[in-house]
């Protein structure tokens, strides 16, 4: 049997996820819906076609042409847009949550209200906002220590955090002004202190099969400092934990994605199928949820797809068709580091349109295209992340050489954090968690 198996959208997690597919032993065709024409997934697809991935009907429509039995949705987006459910209306499996279960990710408050409703521990103070009215009151019964979060999707950039991104209480008032004026809201909510961490499951609406844990640096320049971005690179250990976290943390951010979906289950009567990706803050009191994702990470995946042994179109059926607990999923027991080349200006005021040059990479099979294009036959950046790289060794130390050498070999006007996975860096957070313990 051919299996046939469409993956919607383009950047680098598609790429990563579409290797992962292109892996399996299974005969199979690969299909995307794509929003640029990814050159590093054209050559593994059958048909990779340009349509509005956020579309319900017309990616609907090129899944019954194909005659697609499983889609797999990348970006939030189109989770949020209801393509999940078109799909699964007309009989094609999907990996990625119903708009409903989405709002996970979709909508702060609905998270933090879930939380409440269901006593699921790591919740935070909070409030939600839709007018100016109460803003001031409840800033200052947080004190300096409050976070700013559109309720939305701002693709990782709608989140301001004080004493980061907001100076004063001022700086906060015009934030939250600059939402409603937008027609937006918002929430208010206390802010974590300790070191972050990404714990992304496997998930069939009832049982979950854990990835590694992984770290990810939002800021975009060195030592994290400047704006938040997509997400600039991330890193695994080979033990499956981070060098700052101990096994205790892992279990209670396990423990809080099982309760989220027996609450998304309790809740709609219906199973979260794909992935849940927790954001978490270990703390002096514990694990806390920063938010939720409703789908891979991006890079995330790239470090975790890369470790995965088990066969991943078992694991996409084994999800679809609530089987999930017959699989033994299983990484290598190794380490990785991302890094991510991204164009010069990025993510403010990014160059575009400018050739850049990767005939100096030495390990192709760990290159991960996202945002480029192809014009007369040169590769060219097209305004956000543009590549991303892996090292892939026995320790972080090694794997960062690999991924730092990599990504310093693609010739354009682009920069990359040097800093992600560095000794120096991880033994900072190191330091800071035994500080708060």
């Amino acid at each position: 049997m051919i299996y046939k198996i469409l993956v919607v959208g383009s950047g680098a997690r598609e790429h990563a996820i579409i290797k992962s597919l292109n892996n399996s032993r299974h005969q199979k065709e690969i299909y995307c819906i794509a929003s640029n024409m990814n050159p590093g997934i054209n050559e593994l697809c059958e048909d990779i076609t340009i349509k509005d991935i956020n579309n319900c009907s017309s990616v609907v429509r090129y899944a019954q042409e194909k005659n697609i039995q499983m889609a797999i949705i990348g970006p939030e987006n189109p989770l949020a847009a209801g393509v999940s459910d078109a799909l699964w209306n007309c009989n094609i499996k999907v990996v990625g949550p119903k708009k409903d279960m989405a709002q996970i990710e979709t909508s702060k408050s609905f998270t933090r209200d879930l939380f409440k409703k269901y006593q699921i521990p790591g919740g935070a103070q909070y409030k939600t906002f839709y007018s100016m009215d109460g803003v001031s009151e409840f800033l200052q019964k947080l004190g300096n220590d409050y976070v700013v979060k559109f309720d939305g999707l701002a693709g990782g950039k709608g989140v301001k955090v004080s004493g980061e991104h907001l100076a004063n209480n001022n700086d906060a008032i015009d934030y939250c002004q600059e939402i409603i004026d937008s027609g937006g809201k918002f929430v208010i909510e206390e802010k974590f202190v300790g070191e972050e961490f990404s714990l992304m499951s496997f998930c069939d609406g009832k049982s979950l099969k854990h990835m590694p844990i992984v770290q990810d640096h939002k800021r975009a320049y060195e030592g994290d400092s400047g704006p938040n971005t997509g997400g600039m690179g991330t890193y695994t250990d080979s033990d499956h934990l981070l060098p700052f976290l101990n096994t205790d943390d892992v279990n209670e951010a396990k423990m809080i994605n099982k309760a989220t979906i027996n609450a998304l289950r309790d809740k709609y009567n219906d199973r979260y199928k794909g992935i849940l990706y927790g954001g978490f803050m270990a703390t002096r009191d514990g694990v806390k949820l920063i938010e939720y994702n409703a789908r891979f990470g991006d890079p995330e995946a790239m470090n975790v797809l890369s470790l995965l042994e088990t066969d991943f179109i078992d694991i996409c059926f084994g999800i679809t068709n609530c089987e999930l607990d017959e699989i033994q999923v299983q990484f290598k027991k190794r380490a990785t580091v991302c890094k991510y080349a991204v164009p010069e200006g990025y993510p403010d005021n990014p160059t575009k349109g400018q050739p850049i040059n990767i005939n100096n990479i030495t390990n192709p099979d760990q290159l991960y295209y996202a945002s480029v294009d192809i014009e007369n036959g040169q590769l060219i950046e097209s305004g956000s992340r543009t590549m991303a790289v892996v090292g892939m060794a026995d320790t972080i130390s090694e794997a960062e050489v690999f991924a730092e050498r990599e990504v310093s070999s693609i010739i354009g006007p682009l920069f990359h954090r040097e800093d992600i996975g560095k000794d120096f860096l991880i033994k900072k957070r190191i330091d800071n968690m035994n500080s708060l313990r």
